[in-house]
Protein backbone atom coordinates (compact mmCIF):
# COMPACT_ATOMS: atom_id res chain seq x y z
CA UNK A 1 0.00 0.00 0.00
CA UNK A 2 2.83 2.55 0.79
CA UNK A 3 4.51 1.55 -2.38
CA UNK A 4 1.40 2.60 -4.31
CA UNK A 5 0.83 5.50 -2.35
CA UNK A 6 4.20 7.17 -3.30
CA UNK A 7 3.86 5.89 -6.96
CA UNK A 8 1.20 7.73 -7.14
CA UNK A 9 2.39 10.78 -5.17
CA UNK A 10 5.56 10.84 -7.74
CA UNK A 11 2.94 10.97 -10.78
CA UNK A 12 1.18 13.58 -9.11
CA UNK A 13 4.21 15.64 -8.80
CA UNK A 14 5.01 14.91 -12.33
CA UNK A 15 1.76 15.70 -13.62
CA UNK A 16 1.65 18.69 -11.78
CA UNK A 17 5.04 19.70 -13.68
CA UNK A 18 3.76 19.01 -17.09
CA UNK A 19 0.53 20.99 -16.31
CA UNK A 20 2.29 23.79 -15.17
CA UNK A 21 3.66 24.34 -18.36
CA UNK A 22 1.04 23.62 -20.23
CA UNK A 23 -0.59 26.43 -18.30
CA UNK A 24 1.73 29.18 -19.51
CA UNK A 25 -0.03 31.76 -21.70
CA UNK A 26 1.13 34.86 -23.85
CA UNK A 27 4.51 35.88 -23.46
CA UNK A 28 5.74 33.32 -20.28
CA UNK A 29 4.24 30.60 -22.98
CA UNK A 30 6.48 31.87 -26.09
CA UNK A 31 9.42 31.99 -24.21
CA UNK A 32 9.39 28.61 -22.57
CA UNK A 33 8.88 27.18 -26.02
CA UNK A 34 11.29 28.79 -27.53
CA UNK A 35 13.99 29.08 -25.13
CA UNK A 36 14.82 32.96 -25.74
CA UNK A 37 13.81 36.40 -24.03
CA UNK A 38 13.85 38.88 -26.52
CA UNK A 39 15.12 42.65 -25.12
CA UNK A 40 14.40 45.77 -27.30
CA UNK A 41 17.20 48.26 -26.50
CA UNK A 42 18.30 51.79 -27.31
CA UNK A 43 21.58 52.37 -28.95
CA UNK A 44 22.42 55.81 -27.70
CA UNK A 45 20.58 56.56 -24.46
CA UNK A 46 23.39 57.33 -22.04
CA UNK A 47 23.36 55.48 -19.27
CA UNK A 48 19.96 54.38 -20.07
CA UNK A 49 20.80 52.11 -22.83
CA UNK A 50 23.42 52.86 -25.30
CA UNK A 51 26.22 50.86 -27.05
CA UNK A 52 29.57 50.03 -25.23
CA UNK A 53 32.74 49.79 -27.56
CA UNK A 54 31.99 46.38 -28.40
CA UNK A 55 29.03 47.27 -29.56
CA UNK A 56 26.96 45.63 -26.96
CA UNK A 57 24.14 47.19 -25.10
CA UNK A 58 24.57 48.33 -21.84
CA UNK A 59 23.65 50.93 -19.34
CA UNK A 60 20.61 51.31 -16.16
CA UNK A 61 17.42 50.34 -17.57
CA UNK A 62 19.86 47.31 -19.25
CA UNK A 63 20.73 46.10 -15.67
CA UNK A 64 17.02 46.35 -14.72
CA UNK A 65 15.81 44.44 -17.38
CA UNK A 66 18.67 41.05 -16.23
CA UNK A 67 16.92 40.90 -13.44
CA UNK A 68 13.88 40.55 -15.11
CA UNK A 69 15.32 37.82 -17.21
CA UNK A 70 16.61 35.98 -14.14
CA UNK A 71 13.18 36.30 -12.77
CA UNK A 72 11.41 34.66 -15.95
CA UNK A 73 13.98 32.14 -16.06
CA UNK A 74 12.86 30.99 -12.67
CA UNK A 75 9.52 30.72 -13.27
CA UNK A 76 9.99 28.68 -15.91
CA UNK A 77 12.59 26.83 -14.56
CA UNK A 78 14.59 26.77 -17.47
CA UNK A 79 17.98 29.10 -18.51
CA UNK A 80 17.04 31.35 -20.93
CA UNK A 81 19.05 33.29 -24.46
CA UNK A 82 18.93 36.33 -24.69
CA UNK A 83 17.95 38.25 -28.15
CA UNK A 84 18.98 41.95 -28.16
CA UNK A 85 16.75 44.41 -31.07
CA UNK A 86 18.18 47.86 -31.17
CA UNK A 87 14.49 49.92 -31.11
CA UNK A 88 14.15 53.91 -31.25
CA UNK A 89 11.25 56.44 -31.04
CA UNK A 90 9.21 55.28 -33.42
CA UNK A 91 9.37 51.49 -33.64
CA UNK A 92 9.98 50.59 -30.00
CA UNK A 93 6.13 50.36 -29.24
CA UNK A 94 4.87 48.71 -32.67
CA UNK A 95 7.48 46.40 -32.27
CA UNK A 96 6.24 45.43 -28.79
CA UNK A 97 2.67 45.61 -29.34
CA UNK A 98 3.44 42.97 -32.88
CA UNK A 99 5.37 40.94 -30.67
CA UNK A 100 8.64 40.92 -31.76
CA UNK A 101 10.11 42.01 -28.43
CA UNK A 102 9.44 40.63 -25.17
CA UNK A 103 10.57 43.77 -23.23
CA UNK A 104 11.78 47.26 -23.71
CA UNK A 105 14.86 48.85 -21.96
CA UNK A 106 15.61 52.35 -22.72
CA UNK A 107 14.16 55.64 -21.92
CA UNK A 108 10.75 55.26 -22.44
CA UNK A 109 8.22 57.72 -20.72
CA UNK A 110 4.97 55.96 -19.10
CA UNK A 111 1.53 57.49 -20.00
CA UNK A 112 -2.20 56.89 -20.66
CA UNK A 113 -1.94 57.36 -24.77
CA UNK A 114 0.65 54.58 -24.88
CA UNK A 115 -0.99 52.52 -22.59
CA UNK A 116 -3.64 51.54 -25.39
CA UNK A 117 -1.07 49.65 -26.80
CA UNK A 118 1.23 48.86 -24.41
CA UNK A 119 1.47 48.30 -20.66
CA UNK A 120 4.41 49.42 -18.11
CA UNK A 121 6.17 48.26 -15.29
CA UNK A 122 7.00 50.29 -12.23
CA UNK A 123 8.52 53.71 -12.39
CA UNK A 124 12.25 53.61 -12.37
CA UNK A 125 13.13 57.20 -13.38
CA UNK A 126 11.51 60.44 -13.45
CA UNK A 127 12.15 63.27 -15.77
CA UNK A 128 10.80 65.97 -17.84
CA UNK A 129 12.12 67.82 -21.61
CA UNK A 130 14.57 70.50 -21.60
CA UNK A 131 16.70 72.09 -24.36
CA UNK A 132 20.25 71.48 -25.39
CA UNK A 133 22.32 74.36 -26.59
CA UNK A 134 25.60 75.61 -27.24
CA UNK A 135 26.83 77.90 -24.51
CA UNK A 136 27.27 80.62 -26.32
CA UNK A 137 24.29 80.46 -28.56
CA UNK A 138 21.85 82.57 -26.53
CA UNK A 139 19.31 80.33 -25.83
CA UNK A 140 18.33 80.17 -21.96
CA UNK A 141 14.29 79.20 -22.75
CA UNK A 142 12.23 78.27 -25.48
CA UNK A 143 11.50 81.92 -26.28
CA UNK A 144 14.99 82.04 -27.17
CA UNK A 145 14.42 79.80 -29.64
CA UNK A 146 12.34 82.12 -32.05
CA UNK A 147 13.96 82.51 -35.39
CA UNK A 148 16.18 79.32 -34.70
CA UNK A 149 16.18 75.63 -35.40
CA UNK A 150 16.02 73.00 -32.96
CA UNK A 151 15.75 68.86 -33.40
CA UNK A 152 13.39 66.69 -32.08
CA UNK A 153 13.13 62.85 -32.05
CA UNK A 154 10.08 61.66 -33.63
CA UNK A 155 7.71 59.95 -31.47
CA UNK A 156 8.74 61.13 -28.47
CA UNK A 157 6.64 62.82 -26.07
CA UNK A 158 9.60 65.44 -26.18
CA UNK A 159 8.48 66.15 -29.56
CA UNK A 160 4.85 66.76 -28.49
CA UNK A 161 5.86 69.22 -25.56
CA UNK A 162 8.30 71.38 -27.25
CA UNK A 163 6.02 71.90 -30.26
CA UNK A 164 3.04 72.70 -27.29
CA UNK A 165 5.58 75.39 -25.84
CA UNK A 166 6.53 77.09 -29.28
CA UNK A 167 2.85 77.49 -30.21
CA UNK A 168 1.83 78.73 -26.89
CA UNK A 169 4.81 81.34 -27.08
CA UNK A 170 3.70 82.30 -30.66
CA UNK A 171 7.30 81.71 -31.80
CA UNK A 172 8.52 81.15 -35.40
CA UNK A 173 11.13 77.92 -34.60
CA UNK A 174 12.57 75.39 -37.46
CA UNK A 175 11.84 71.84 -36.27
CA UNK A 176 14.15 69.22 -37.48
CA UNK A 177 12.66 65.67 -37.14
CA UNK A 178 15.66 63.33 -36.02
CA UNK A 179 15.62 59.54 -35.86
CA UNK A 180 17.46 58.87 -32.60
CA UNK A 181 19.67 61.28 -29.85
CA UNK A 182 22.31 60.15 -31.64
CA UNK A 183 21.38 61.69 -34.54
CA UNK A 184 20.05 64.79 -33.14
CA UNK A 185 22.91 65.59 -30.85
CA UNK A 186 24.67 65.38 -34.16
CA UNK A 187 23.17 67.94 -36.35
CA UNK A 188 23.78 70.23 -33.26
CA UNK A 189 27.67 69.13 -33.68
CA UNK A 190 27.45 69.74 -37.28
CA UNK A 191 25.52 73.18 -36.59
CA UNK A 192 22.54 71.89 -38.74
CA UNK A 193 20.57 73.18 -35.42
CA UNK A 194 20.43 75.50 -32.42
CA UNK A 195 19.41 73.01 -30.43
CA UNK A 196 18.33 69.78 -29.13
CA UNK A 197 15.73 68.89 -26.60
CA UNK A 198 14.89 65.70 -25.16
CA UNK A 199 14.52 64.58 -21.12
CA UNK A 200 17.13 66.32 -19.10
CA UNK A 201 18.84 63.32 -18.12
CA UNK A 202 19.20 62.18 -21.43
CA UNK A 203 20.55 65.38 -22.15
CA UNK A 204 23.74 65.33 -19.78
CA UNK A 205 24.13 61.66 -21.03
CA UNK A 206 24.84 63.10 -25.00
CA UNK A 207 26.92 66.10 -23.40
CA UNK A 208 29.45 63.02 -21.20
CA UNK A 209 29.64 61.63 -24.74
CA UNK A 210 30.61 64.37 -26.40
CA UNK A 211 34.04 65.66 -28.27
CA UNK A 212 33.66 69.02 -26.25
CA UNK A 213 31.63 68.34 -23.24
CA UNK A 214 32.60 72.24 -22.23
CA UNK A 215 30.78 73.19 -24.95
CA UNK A 216 27.45 72.55 -24.54
CA UNK A 217 24.96 73.10 -21.41
CA UNK A 218 21.10 72.16 -20.47
CA UNK A 219 18.63 75.17 -19.88
CA UNK A 220 15.17 75.92 -19.63
CA UNK A 221 12.51 74.80 -17.74
CA UNK A 222 11.34 71.60 -17.67
CA UNK A 223 8.55 71.29 -20.31
CA UNK A 224 6.80 67.96 -19.51
CA UNK A 225 6.71 65.48 -16.77
CA UNK A 226 8.56 61.56 -17.94
CA UNK A 227 8.34 58.96 -15.63
CA UNK A 228 9.83 56.20 -17.25
CA UNK A 229 9.38 52.34 -16.74
CA UNK A 230 9.70 49.06 -18.53
CA UNK A 231 7.88 48.53 -21.55
CA UNK A 232 5.67 45.09 -21.43
CA UNK A 233 2.96 43.64 -23.44
CA UNK A 234 -0.76 45.18 -22.99
CA UNK A 235 -3.22 42.32 -21.39
CA UNK A 236 -0.50 39.56 -20.82
CA UNK A 237 -0.37 40.09 -16.93
CA UNK A 238 1.24 36.46 -15.90
CA UNK A 239 4.45 37.92 -17.47
CA UNK A 240 3.89 41.62 -16.28
CA UNK A 241 3.53 40.02 -12.99
CA UNK A 242 7.07 38.56 -13.16
CA UNK A 243 8.48 41.75 -13.93
CA UNK A 244 6.55 43.78 -11.90
CA UNK A 245 7.63 41.28 -8.87
CA UNK A 246 11.45 41.31 -9.70
CA UNK A 247 11.60 45.32 -9.99
CA UNK A 248 9.23 45.75 -6.53
CA UNK A 249 12.23 43.19 -5.27
CA UNK A 250 14.97 45.83 -6.04
CA UNK A 251 13.15 48.39 -5.07
CA UNK A 252 11.99 47.11 -1.39
CA UNK A 253 15.59 45.49 -0.61
CA UNK A 254 17.58 48.98 -1.93
CA UNK A 255 19.26 46.72 -4.61
CA UNK A 256 17.88 49.41 -7.32
CA UNK A 257 19.75 52.78 -5.63
CA UNK A 258 22.62 50.46 -5.98
CA UNK A 259 22.21 49.86 -9.43
CA UNK A 260 21.06 53.69 -10.30
CA UNK A 261 24.14 54.85 -8.22
CA UNK A 262 26.71 52.91 -11.23
CA UNK A 263 25.18 54.56 -13.64
CA UNK A 264 24.02 58.21 -12.48
CA UNK A 265 26.79 59.00 -10.00
CA UNK A 266 29.30 59.72 -12.68
CA UNK A 267 26.94 62.17 -14.49
CA UNK A 268 26.50 63.59 -10.78
CA UNK A 269 22.87 63.22 -11.15
CA UNK A 270 22.02 61.43 -7.30
CA UNK A 271 18.69 60.12 -6.86
CA UNK A 272 16.44 62.70 -6.06
CA UNK A 273 13.77 62.42 -3.19
CA UNK A 274 10.67 61.92 -5.68
CA UNK A 275 12.70 59.03 -7.43
CA UNK A 276 13.40 57.67 -3.90
CA UNK A 277 9.59 57.73 -2.90
CA UNK A 278 8.71 56.52 -6.12
CA UNK A 279 11.10 53.33 -5.34
CA UNK A 280 9.51 53.43 -2.36
CA UNK A 281 5.87 53.22 -3.76
CA UNK A 282 7.25 50.32 -6.43
CA UNK A 283 9.03 48.15 -3.45
CA UNK A 284 5.51 46.27 -3.26
CA UNK A 285 5.22 43.48 -0.29
CA UNK A 286 5.44 39.84 -1.26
Amino acid sequence: MKRLLLTAAIALGMGAGAAHAQDQTGTLAKIAESGEIVIGHRESSVPFAYLDENQQPIGYSMDLCMKIVDAVSEELGKELSVKYVPVNPKTRIALMANGTIDLECGSTTNNLTRQQQVEYLPTTFITGTKILTRKDSGITSVNDLDGKAVALAQGTTNERAVKAAVEAAGIDVKILPVRDHAEGMLSLETDRVDAYSTDHILLFGLISKSKSPDDYTVVGDFLSFDPYAIMVRRDDSAFELVGKKAIASLMRSGEILDIYSKWFDPLGVPADDTLKTAFMLGGLPE
